[in-house]
C-alpha cells in the first residue's frame, strides 16, 4: 500500500532538515595566504638575489648594470649628500618644484576642461575629439617646441609635465559628471534647482571617485613629464643628474637617483589618496588606494 502524500511531505521535510548544509569552499593557494608584509619581503629579496645572480655570474657587465651593493652605496652617498643640503638637494628641490606647479596647473585646466566636455553638448561633441587626438600624440615629441617656445630653464619642464598629467583628469572629471545618478537629476530638477546647482551639489560629490582616480594617474605621469624635460632640456634638476651619471656609466648612481625620485613620486601619490579618502569618505576602498 503507498503512503499517503502528506507522509511522503513530511519525511522529506525531516530528511532536508537534518541533512547538512553544503557549503563550497575556493581552496586558497599559500601564497594567497601568505601576509602582506612577508609577501613583499619575499618578492624584494628574491629581486635582489636574482639581480645579484646574474651580475656575479657576468651574465650582465657591471658597467650596465651595477650589483646592488654597489647601488646601496649610492643611496647611502646620494642620502649623504641631501642630509647635509648639497648640490643634490638643490637639485631635487627643483625637480620638486617642477612637480608642484605642473600638479597644479593640471589640476586647474584639467578640471575647468572636464567640467566643460562632461556639462556641455558643445565641449562633448567638439572639444572631446581634439584632446583626444592630442593625447594621441607622443608627449616627448612636444619637449623641443615647448623648449624652443619657453627657453631652457623650468617654465619648459613645468609646460610638459601639464601637458602629460592634464588629460587624465579631464577624463575624470567629465566620467564623474556622467556618472550622477539619473533619478537623482530629475529630482534636482523638480525641486526646481537651476544648472549650477545641480553641478555643486550633486554632479561634483557624486563624481569625485572619478575625478580622484584621474588625480591619480596625474601624480604619475607629472613625475615622468618633468624628468623627461629635464632629459631634453637640460636644467638643474635630478633628470639632469640622471643624464650626467649616465653619460659616465655610473648605473649604481643612476638607480640611486631613480629611487629617490620613485619616493617623491609615491608621497604625491600618497597625498592624492589621503585626500580621497577625507573627502570621499563614503567610499570603502579603491584602485590603487589601498596599497598605501
Amino acid at each position: 500500500m503507498t503512503p499517503p502524500v502528506s507522509t511522503l511531505a513530511a519525511s522529506a521535510q525531516a530528511q532536508a532538515a537534518s541533512a547538512p548544509d553544503t557549503v563550497w569552499t575556493e581552496e586558497v593557494s599559500i601564497i594567497d595566504r601568505m601576509p602582506r608584509a612577508v609577501a613583499m619581503i619575499g618578492l624584494f629579496v628574491a629581486f635582489i638575489a636574482v639581480w645579484q645572480f646574474t651580475v656575479s655570474v657576468g651574465l650582465v657587465s657591471p658597467i650596465i648594470l651595477a650589483s646592488p651593493w654597489a647601488t646601496l652605496e649610492q643611496l647611502l652617498f646620494v642620502g649623504n649628500n641631501l642630509l647635509e643640503g648639497d648640490y643634490m638637494l638643490r637639485a631635487l628641490w627643483v625637480t620638486i618644484r617642477e612637480v608642484v606647479y605642473s600638479f597644479a596647473l593640471a589640476i586647474a585646466l584639467g578640471f575647468s576642461l572636464g567640467v566643460l566636455v562632461g556639462e556641455t553638448g558643445f565641449g562633448e561633441r567638439a572639444v572631446m575629439p581634439y584632446l583626444v587626438a592630442i593625447d594621441t600624440m607622443p608627449k616627448i615629441a612636444f619637449a623641443p617646441l615647448f623648449i624652443a617656445w619657453l627657453g631652457f630653464d623650468i617654465h619648459s619642464k613645468v609646460a610638459l609635465a601639464t601637458f602629460v598629467a592634464t588629460f587624465p583628469i579631464v577624463v575624470g572629471t567629465a566620467a564623474g559628471l556622467h556618472a550622477a545618478d539619473e533619478n537623482a537629476r530629475m529630482l534636482f530638477k523638480t525641486m526646481g534647482a537651476g544648472r549650477l546647482q545641480t553641478l555643486i551639489k550633486m554632479k561634483l560629490p557624486t563624481g569625485l571617485p572619478h575625478f580622484f582616480t584621474g588625480l591619480k594617474i596625474a601624480s604619475v605621469g607629472v613625475m615622468a613629464g618633468a624628468i623627461t624635460g629635464e632629459f631634453l632640456g637640460g636644467g638643474k634638476g635630478f633628470g639632469e643628474l640622471i643624464r650626467v651619471a649616465a653619460s659616465q656609466l655610473d648605473t649604481a648612481r643612476v638607480f640611486a637617483l631613480i629611487i629617490y625620485l620613485s619616493l617623491v613620486g609615491l608621497v604625491t601619490f600618497g597625498l592624492v589618496v589621503l585626500a580621497q579618502r577625507k573627502l570621499v569618505f563614503w567610499q570603502k576602498s579603491s584602485v590603487g588606494g589601498d596599497a598605501l
